[in-house]
């Protein structure tokens, strides 16, 4: 077993599970363009590498991951490098099983991205919020579709709507993650179901995952195309720039004049 490192993550494999750390815990694991095109090129190569059977995803310090970094808002994209879009798509085209170990905080793609995966365990401090509407954007990473198919329509509305913090055990009792346990139990929760899946012979893996993927697959693209759109109309707008200097600032945003 050896672990390699990039500018904001790790990788390690072990018995055909691979662990990808989301590792900038100073910035609370916030995703930035490089985070992107790494995470993006860890599913990637993890889709095709023989010795991958099972994904972990998770996060180094105390949170999981805090969402979009502010601070990298409005940066010139690079085109030598994998946007968001498509590192969404490495994910949802993962031919093998995701799991995440959602070890703390978790806000925007943090909270978003569990709709995304195969299981997911939290622990039990963790707490998670979508705050587009606070930050005057809109939902991500596809969960204007899973949510609502995972959620149901009306706790996925209050959720995506309303940027309200929710524990770890109001996701499971929504439908969000399968367990909570103790954030010292949390890895070893998440190896046990990743080691019973990497025990099992690869093909019947994917070939199952793929006939439950398949009535969700396109329509999780689209959702996150069309999410995009909407992302680029509303970002740079009157209620975003006043979001942005209010977090810089550090106080509340007022958009009553807005």
């Amino acid at each position: 077993m050896g672990v390699t490192s990039t500018e904001t993550i790790s990788i390690k494999t072990e018995a055909f599970v691979r662990t990808v750390t989301m590792d900038r815990p100073e910035a609370l694991n916030a995703f930035n363009p490089d985070m992107m095109h790494e995470l993006c090129d860890a599913f990637l190569e993890a889709a095709t590498d023989n010795d991958v059977r099972v994904l972990v995803l998770t996060g180094a310090g105390r949170a999981f991951c805090a969402g979009a970094d502010l601070k990298a808002m409005g940066a010139k994209p690079d085109p030598a490098k994998h946007d968001f879009l498509t590192m969404l798509h490495s994910v949802i085209d993962f031919p093998k099983p995701f799991l995440i170990a959602a070890n703390g905080l978790g806000v925007g793609i943090g909270m978003t991205i569990h709709g995304l995966c195969d299981l997911c365990i939290m622990a039990r401090s963790a707490r998670f919020k979508t705050p587009f509407s606070s930050l005057g954007l809109t939902a991500e990473a596809a969960s204007s579709y899973t949510f609502g198919r995972l959620l149901g329509h009306q706790k996925a509305s209050w959720v995506l709507l309303s940027g309200d913090w929710f524990t770890a055990q109001e996701c499971v009792d929504m439908g969000l993650a399968a367990a909570v346990v103790d954030d010292e139990d949390l890895m070893k929760a998440i190896y046990e179901k990743a080691n019973t899946l990497a025990a099992l012979p690869l093909e019947s893996l994917m070939q199952t995952k793929k006939l439950l993927q398949a009535p969700h697959v396109e329509a999780m693209k689209e959702a996150a195309i069309k999410e995009g759109v909407g992302m680029k109309r509303l970002a740079g707008g009157p209620a975003n720039k006043e979001a942005i200097a209010a977090f810089l600032e550090k106080r509340e945003p007022d958009f009553s004049n807005l």
